[in-house]
Protein backbone atom coordinates (compact mmCIF):
# COMPACT_ATOMS: atom_id res chain seq x y z
CA UNK A 1 0.00 0.00 0.00
CA UNK A 2 1.41 3.29 -0.80
CA UNK A 3 1.83 6.78 1.38
CA UNK A 4 -1.52 8.00 -1.05
CA UNK A 5 -3.73 5.25 -0.23
CA UNK A 6 -2.81 4.97 3.18
CA UNK A 7 -3.85 8.56 3.79
CA UNK A 8 -7.04 7.83 1.95
CA UNK A 9 -8.17 5.03 4.33
CA UNK A 10 -7.37 6.63 7.20
CA UNK A 11 -9.23 9.62 6.14
CA UNK A 12 -11.83 6.88 5.41
CA UNK A 13 -11.92 5.56 8.92
CA UNK A 14 -11.81 8.88 10.36
CA UNK A 15 -14.92 10.10 8.02
CA UNK A 16 -16.67 7.12 8.87
CA UNK A 17 -16.49 7.42 12.60
CA UNK A 18 -17.70 11.34 12.14
CA UNK A 19 -20.36 10.42 9.94
CA UNK A 20 -21.66 7.65 12.44
CA UNK A 21 -22.20 10.57 14.75
CA UNK A 22 -24.42 12.49 12.57
CA UNK A 23 -26.98 10.05 13.78
CA UNK A 24 -28.32 10.07 17.31
CA UNK A 25 -30.79 7.97 18.79
CA UNK A 26 -34.24 9.78 19.95
CA UNK A 27 -34.60 10.06 23.72
CA UNK A 28 -35.81 7.70 25.51
CA UNK A 29 -35.93 5.54 22.39
CA UNK A 30 -34.66 1.88 22.25
CA UNK A 31 -36.30 1.06 19.04
CA UNK A 32 -32.63 1.49 17.31
CA UNK A 33 -34.01 3.33 14.97
CA UNK A 34 -32.03 6.47 13.66
CA UNK A 35 -33.25 10.08 13.04
CA UNK A 36 -30.88 12.12 11.01
CA UNK A 37 -29.43 15.73 12.13
CA UNK A 38 -28.42 19.18 10.51
CA UNK A 39 -25.58 19.85 13.35
CA UNK A 40 -23.12 16.62 13.92
CA UNK A 41 -22.31 15.45 17.31
CA UNK A 42 -19.01 14.63 16.63
CA UNK A 43 -16.40 12.78 19.55
CA UNK A 44 -13.30 14.88 20.15
CA UNK A 45 -10.68 12.64 19.67
CA UNK A 46 -12.45 11.61 15.95
CA UNK A 47 -12.81 15.40 15.29
CA UNK A 48 -9.17 16.13 16.12
CA UNK A 49 -8.45 13.47 13.70
CA UNK A 50 -10.58 14.74 11.18
CA UNK A 51 -9.52 18.17 11.78
CA UNK A 52 -5.70 17.32 11.57
CA UNK A 53 -6.08 14.80 8.20
CA UNK A 54 -4.16 16.66 5.33
CA UNK A 55 -6.85 15.55 3.04
CA UNK A 56 -10.32 17.23 2.94
CA UNK A 57 -13.31 16.07 4.76
CA UNK A 58 -16.80 17.78 4.06
CA UNK A 59 -19.86 15.89 5.61
CA UNK A 60 -23.35 16.90 3.97
CA UNK A 61 -26.65 16.00 5.36
CA UNK A 62 -29.54 14.54 3.54
CA UNK A 63 -30.71 17.89 1.97
CA UNK A 64 -27.35 18.72 0.33
CA UNK A 65 -25.90 21.36 3.12
CA UNK A 66 -22.82 21.63 4.92
CA UNK A 67 -22.73 19.79 8.41
CA UNK A 68 -19.40 19.83 8.84
CA UNK A 69 -16.01 20.90 7.06
CA UNK A 70 -12.17 20.12 8.18
CA UNK A 71 -9.60 22.68 7.77
CA UNK A 72 -8.01 20.60 4.83
CA UNK A 73 -11.13 21.19 2.95
CA UNK A 74 -11.02 24.98 3.89
CA UNK A 75 -7.93 25.12 2.60
CA UNK A 76 -8.66 23.22 -0.46
CA UNK A 77 -11.58 24.90 -1.55
CA UNK A 78 -10.47 27.84 -0.10
CA UNK A 79 -13.01 28.99 1.78
CA UNK A 80 -10.90 30.87 5.22
CA UNK A 81 -13.20 33.35 6.49
CA UNK A 82 -16.46 32.57 4.19
CA UNK A 83 -19.41 30.97 6.19
CA UNK A 84 -19.89 27.15 5.23
CA UNK A 85 -22.18 25.70 7.72
CA UNK A 86 -25.85 24.84 6.50
CA UNK A 87 -25.48 25.89 2.69
CA UNK A 88 -25.60 23.95 -0.10
CA UNK A 89 -22.01 22.65 -1.30
CA UNK A 90 -22.36 24.70 -4.43
CA UNK A 91 -22.75 28.00 -3.07
CA UNK A 92 -19.55 27.90 -1.84
CA UNK A 93 -17.76 25.57 -4.14
CA UNK A 94 -18.87 26.98 -7.77
CA UNK A 95 -18.86 23.82 -9.47
CA UNK A 96 -21.52 22.05 -11.43
CA UNK A 97 -19.49 18.49 -12.15
CA UNK A 98 -18.71 18.77 -8.12
CA UNK A 99 -22.19 19.56 -7.37
CA UNK A 100 -23.41 17.01 -10.33
CA UNK A 101 -21.28 14.42 -8.02
CA UNK A 102 -22.70 15.00 -4.44
CA UNK A 103 -26.26 14.94 -5.78
CA UNK A 104 -25.53 11.57 -7.36
CA UNK A 105 -23.96 10.94 -3.95
CA UNK A 106 -27.43 12.06 -2.08
CA UNK A 107 -29.23 9.34 -4.07
CA UNK A 108 -27.06 6.56 -3.46
CA UNK A 109 -24.07 6.30 -6.65
CA UNK A 110 -20.46 7.12 -4.68
CA UNK A 111 -17.97 8.06 -7.18
CA UNK A 112 -13.83 8.13 -7.11
CA UNK A 113 -11.99 10.33 -9.74
CA UNK A 114 -9.78 13.11 -10.95
CA UNK A 115 -11.88 16.78 -11.21
CA UNK A 116 -10.68 20.24 -12.06
CA UNK A 117 -11.80 23.08 -10.03
CA UNK A 118 -11.68 26.68 -12.34
CA UNK A 119 -12.06 29.11 -9.62
CA UNK A 120 -10.35 32.57 -9.36
CA UNK A 121 -7.25 33.19 -8.43
CA UNK A 122 -5.92 29.80 -9.80
CA UNK A 123 -7.08 26.49 -11.47
CA UNK A 124 -6.81 23.16 -9.56
CA UNK A 125 -6.94 19.10 -10.25
CA UNK A 126 -8.35 17.61 -7.15
CA UNK A 127 -9.10 13.70 -6.65
CA UNK A 128 -12.41 13.30 -5.05
CA UNK A 129 -14.89 10.26 -3.85
CA UNK A 130 -18.06 11.90 -2.88
CA UNK A 131 -20.06 8.74 -0.75
CA UNK A 132 -23.65 8.05 0.35
CA UNK A 133 -24.18 8.31 4.03
CA UNK A 134 -26.55 5.13 5.36
CA UNK A 135 -29.80 7.01 6.25
CA UNK A 136 -29.11 10.41 3.89
CA UNK A 137 -26.48 12.57 3.75
CA UNK A 138 -23.35 12.18 1.86
CA UNK A 139 -19.35 12.44 2.59
CA UNK A 140 -16.88 14.56 -0.16
CA UNK A 141 -12.96 13.49 0.58
CA UNK A 142 -10.77 15.72 -1.66
CA UNK A 143 -7.06 15.69 -2.11
CA UNK A 144 -5.35 18.45 -4.01
CA UNK A 145 -3.32 17.10 -6.96
CA UNK A 146 -2.57 19.88 -8.76
CA UNK A 147 1.54 19.96 -8.02
CA UNK A 148 1.57 16.16 -8.90
CA UNK A 149 -0.10 16.99 -12.36
CA UNK A 150 2.26 19.90 -12.83
CA UNK A 151 5.16 17.74 -12.15
CA UNK A 152 3.88 15.35 -14.62
CA UNK A 153 3.23 17.62 -17.35
CA UNK A 154 6.66 18.67 -16.65
CA UNK A 155 7.87 15.49 -16.85
CA UNK A 156 6.27 14.82 -20.19
CA UNK A 157 7.60 17.92 -21.76
CA UNK A 158 10.78 16.94 -21.10
CA UNK A 159 10.62 14.18 -22.47
CA UNK A 160 9.12 15.01 -25.50
CA UNK A 161 11.98 18.13 -25.56
CA UNK A 162 14.75 15.88 -25.12
CA UNK A 163 13.08 13.08 -27.80
CA UNK A 164 12.98 16.25 -30.58
CA UNK A 165 16.37 18.09 -29.68
CA UNK A 166 18.43 14.26 -29.86
CA UNK A 167 16.35 13.26 -33.11
CA UNK A 168 17.10 16.00 -35.02
CA UNK A 169 21.02 16.03 -34.69
CA UNK A 170 20.67 11.94 -34.86
CA UNK A 171 18.79 12.10 -37.87
CA UNK A 172 20.93 14.08 -39.82
CA UNK A 173 24.38 12.12 -38.54
CA UNK A 174 22.55 8.89 -39.79
CA UNK A 175 21.66 10.13 -43.48
CA UNK A 176 25.06 11.89 -43.48
CA UNK A 177 27.01 8.71 -42.85
CA UNK A 178 24.51 6.54 -44.69
CA UNK A 179 25.84 9.05 -47.55
CA UNK A 180 29.23 8.81 -47.00
CA UNK A 181 28.99 4.76 -46.81
CA UNK A 182 26.79 4.47 -50.28
CA UNK A 183 29.70 6.49 -51.70
CA UNK A 184 32.36 3.83 -50.71
CA UNK A 185 34.31 6.30 -48.51
CA UNK A 186 34.52 9.46 -51.18
CA UNK A 187 37.31 11.69 -50.00
CA UNK A 188 35.09 14.60 -51.34
CA UNK A 189 31.86 13.30 -49.48
CA UNK A 190 34.29 12.45 -46.40
CA UNK A 191 35.31 16.53 -46.72
CA UNK A 192 31.95 17.54 -47.10
CA UNK A 193 30.10 15.72 -44.16
CA UNK A 194 32.63 14.90 -41.41
CA UNK A 195 32.81 18.18 -40.62
CA UNK A 196 29.46 18.43 -40.22
CA UNK A 197 28.69 15.18 -38.30
CA UNK A 198 31.42 16.68 -35.51
CA UNK A 199 29.19 19.56 -34.91
CA UNK A 200 25.90 17.54 -34.55
CA UNK A 201 27.77 15.22 -32.08
CA UNK A 202 29.49 18.38 -30.37
CA UNK A 203 25.83 19.64 -30.50
CA UNK A 204 24.87 16.67 -28.50
CA UNK A 205 27.27 16.69 -26.03
CA UNK A 206 26.84 19.96 -25.37
CA UNK A 207 22.98 18.90 -24.81
CA UNK A 208 23.78 16.27 -22.48
CA UNK A 209 26.40 18.75 -20.57
CA UNK A 210 23.65 21.07 -20.22
CA UNK A 211 21.14 18.83 -18.64
CA UNK A 212 23.28 17.58 -15.99
CA UNK A 213 23.92 20.74 -14.80
CA UNK A 214 20.20 21.88 -14.58
CA UNK A 215 19.53 18.38 -12.64
CA UNK A 216 22.43 19.21 -10.44
CA UNK A 217 21.05 22.76 -9.80
CA UNK A 218 17.49 21.62 -9.50
CA UNK A 219 18.39 18.84 -6.95
CA UNK A 220 20.74 21.72 -4.94
CA UNK A 221 23.65 19.48 -6.38
CA UNK A 222 25.60 21.97 -8.15
CA UNK A 223 29.25 22.31 -7.43
CA UNK A 224 30.34 25.86 -6.58
CA UNK A 225 34.25 26.42 -6.07
CA UNK A 226 33.43 29.89 -4.06
CA UNK A 227 36.50 32.54 -4.03
CA UNK A 228 36.31 36.51 -3.54
CA UNK A 229 36.68 37.47 -7.65
CA UNK A 230 36.30 40.73 -9.34
CA UNK A 231 33.36 40.60 -11.58
CA UNK A 232 34.39 42.99 -14.17
CA UNK A 233 37.36 40.79 -14.75
CA UNK A 234 35.48 37.28 -15.49
CA UNK A 235 33.39 39.84 -17.69
CA UNK A 236 36.92 41.63 -19.03
CA UNK A 237 37.57 37.77 -19.97
CA UNK A 238 34.84 36.13 -21.85
CA UNK A 239 34.48 39.50 -24.39
CA UNK A 240 37.96 39.21 -25.06
CA UNK A 241 37.35 35.75 -25.88
CA UNK A 242 34.07 35.97 -27.75
CA UNK A 243 35.23 38.99 -29.81
CA UNK A 244 36.70 37.28 -33.21
CA UNK A 245 32.82 35.67 -32.92
CA UNK A 246 31.10 39.18 -32.79
CA UNK A 247 33.59 40.19 -35.60
CA UNK A 248 32.46 37.06 -37.28
CA UNK A 249 28.91 37.99 -37.11
CA UNK A 250 29.32 41.92 -38.22
CA UNK A 251 28.27 42.83 -34.28
CA UNK A 252 30.01 45.52 -32.20
CA UNK A 253 30.76 43.91 -28.85
CA UNK A 254 31.82 46.40 -25.85
CA UNK A 255 32.30 46.03 -22.51
CA UNK A 256 32.46 48.23 -19.93
CA UNK A 257 32.09 49.21 -16.16
CA UNK A 258 33.84 49.46 -12.76
CA UNK A 259 35.54 46.38 -10.52
CA UNK A 260 32.85 44.89 -8.07
CA UNK A 261 33.78 42.21 -5.60
CA UNK A 262 31.72 39.31 -4.91
CA UNK A 263 32.13 35.52 -3.55
CA UNK A 264 31.52 33.15 -6.36
CA UNK A 265 33.04 30.46 -8.87
CA UNK A 266 34.74 32.19 -11.69
CA UNK A 267 33.87 29.07 -13.95
CA UNK A 268 30.37 29.17 -13.19
CA UNK A 269 29.92 32.98 -13.90
CA UNK A 270 31.53 32.75 -16.70
CA UNK A 271 29.22 30.32 -18.16
CA UNK A 272 26.52 32.28 -17.11
CA UNK A 273 28.47 35.50 -19.21
CA UNK A 274 28.76 32.84 -22.23
CA UNK A 275 25.29 32.11 -22.26
CA UNK A 276 23.94 35.81 -22.16
CA UNK A 277 26.62 37.10 -24.50
CA UNK A 278 25.77 34.32 -26.99
CA UNK A 279 22.56 34.54 -26.54
CA UNK A 280 22.69 37.90 -27.28
CA UNK A 281 25.12 37.76 -30.23
CA UNK A 282 23.00 34.86 -32.19
CA UNK A 283 19.25 37.60 -31.88
CA UNK A 284 21.48 40.13 -32.62
CA UNK A 285 21.51 41.27 -36.90
CA UNK A 286 24.77 42.43 -38.19
CA UNK A 287 25.49 45.86 -37.42
CA UNK A 288 24.56 45.97 -33.74
CA UNK A 289 25.83 46.22 -30.43
CA UNK A 290 25.92 43.88 -27.82
CA UNK A 291 27.28 45.66 -24.27
CA UNK A 292 28.13 43.60 -21.73
CA UNK A 293 28.48 45.99 -18.15
CA UNK A 294 29.37 45.28 -14.58
CA UNK A 295 28.48 47.92 -11.59
CA UNK A 296 28.10 48.49 -8.11
CA UNK A 297 24.27 49.19 -7.55
CA UNK A 298 22.53 49.15 -4.24
CA UNK A 299 24.82 46.66 -2.75
CA UNK A 300 25.02 44.35 -5.42
CA UNK A 301 26.98 43.66 -7.81
CA UNK A 302 25.02 44.20 -11.45
CA UNK A 303 25.76 42.01 -14.58
CA UNK A 304 24.40 43.63 -17.64
CA UNK A 305 24.16 42.04 -20.64
CA UNK A 306 22.38 44.39 -23.71
CA UNK A 307 21.71 43.75 -27.26
CA UNK A 308 19.99 46.21 -30.10
CA UNK A 309 18.74 42.67 -31.49
CA UNK A 310 14.76 41.29 -32.61
CA UNK A 311 13.79 42.00 -28.65
CA UNK A 312 11.26 39.51 -27.06
CA UNK A 313 7.38 39.69 -27.12
CA UNK A 314 5.61 40.78 -24.09
CA UNK A 315 3.61 37.55 -23.64
CA UNK A 316 6.77 35.27 -24.01
CA UNK A 317 8.89 37.31 -20.80
CA UNK A 318 7.18 35.43 -17.89
CA UNK A 319 8.27 31.85 -19.73
CA UNK A 320 11.70 33.13 -21.18
CA UNK A 321 14.08 31.29 -18.40
CA UNK A 322 11.94 27.58 -18.93
CA UNK A 323 13.62 24.62 -20.26
CA UNK A 324 13.63 24.73 -23.76
CA UNK A 325 11.83 27.64 -24.58
CA UNK A 326 12.25 29.00 -27.59
CA UNK A 327 10.58 32.43 -28.70
CA UNK A 328 10.78 32.09 -32.20
CA UNK A 329 13.39 30.06 -33.52
CA UNK A 330 13.32 32.15 -37.04
CA UNK A 331 13.81 35.33 -35.55
CA UNK A 332 17.66 33.95 -34.16
CA UNK A 333 20.11 34.24 -36.61
CA UNK A 334 21.29 30.98 -36.10
CA UNK A 335 19.11 28.04 -34.39
CA UNK A 336 22.05 25.77 -33.01
CA UNK A 337 21.00 26.81 -29.19
CA UNK A 338 19.88 24.27 -26.92
CA UNK A 339 17.42 25.78 -25.26
CA UNK A 340 18.51 25.40 -21.99
CA UNK A 341 21.05 28.40 -21.91
CA UNK A 342 18.99 30.62 -20.08
CA UNK A 343 17.60 28.35 -17.63
CA UNK A 344 21.40 27.55 -17.00
CA UNK A 345 21.64 30.96 -15.98
CA UNK A 346 18.49 31.47 -14.07
CA UNK A 347 20.12 28.20 -11.67
CA UNK A 348 23.58 29.28 -11.72
CA UNK A 349 22.74 32.84 -10.81
CA UNK A 350 20.46 31.91 -8.21
CA UNK A 351 22.77 29.13 -6.68
CA UNK A 352 25.22 32.40 -6.02
CA UNK A 353 22.60 33.85 -3.80
CA UNK A 354 21.89 36.00 -6.33
CA UNK A 355 18.61 37.04 -8.90
CA UNK A 356 17.82 37.42 -13.01
CA UNK A 357 15.31 39.32 -14.84
CA UNK A 358 15.20 40.60 -18.36
CA UNK A 359 13.53 43.97 -20.02
CA UNK A 360 12.69 43.74 -23.31
CA UNK A 361 10.56 45.46 -26.05
CA UNK A 362 9.75 43.69 -29.63
CA UNK A 363 12.09 44.75 -31.87
CA UNK A 364 13.95 47.02 -29.44
CA UNK A 365 16.61 44.19 -28.20
CA UNK A 366 16.92 43.15 -24.68
CA UNK A 367 18.44 44.03 -21.52
CA UNK A 368 19.62 40.61 -19.28
CA UNK A 369 20.32 41.33 -15.70
CA UNK A 370 21.83 39.42 -13.08
CA UNK A 371 22.38 40.38 -9.57
CA UNK A 372 24.43 39.01 -7.19
CA UNK A 373 25.63 39.65 -3.74
CA UNK A 374 28.73 42.23 -3.25
CA UNK A 375 31.21 42.27 -0.79
CA UNK A 376 31.91 45.28 0.99
CA UNK A 377 34.95 47.22 -0.48
CA UNK A 378 36.78 46.87 2.84
CA UNK A 379 36.26 43.20 3.63
CA UNK A 380 38.06 42.60 0.25
CA UNK A 381 41.41 41.91 0.61
CA UNK A 382 44.27 42.52 -2.27
CA UNK A 383 41.57 43.82 -4.18
CA UNK A 384 43.37 45.29 -7.81
CA UNK A 385 41.45 47.13 -10.95
CA UNK A 386 40.05 45.13 -13.61
CA UNK A 387 42.80 44.72 -16.07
Amino acid sequence: MNPGDLGWLIAGVAAGFAIARLVRRKPGDSSGERTPVAVPELDPRFEQLVQSLRVGIVTLDRRGTIASINAAATAIFELAGKPTLGKALIEVVPSFDLDRRVRDALDGSAWRGDLSLNVPPRARMLTVSTIPVEGGGALVIASDETRLHELEQMRRDFVSNVSHELRTPLSSINLMIETILTTDLDEEALRLFLPRVKQEVDRMVQLVADLLDIARAEAGRLPLRIEELDLAAVAAKITSTLEPRAVQLGVVLRHGGASVWMNGDADRLAQILVNLTDNALRHTPAGGTVDVEVRAQQGSAALIVRDTGAGIPYSDLPHIFERFYVVDRSRARESAGTGLGLSIVKHLVEAHGGRVSVDSELGLGATFTCLFPALPAASVSGATPAS
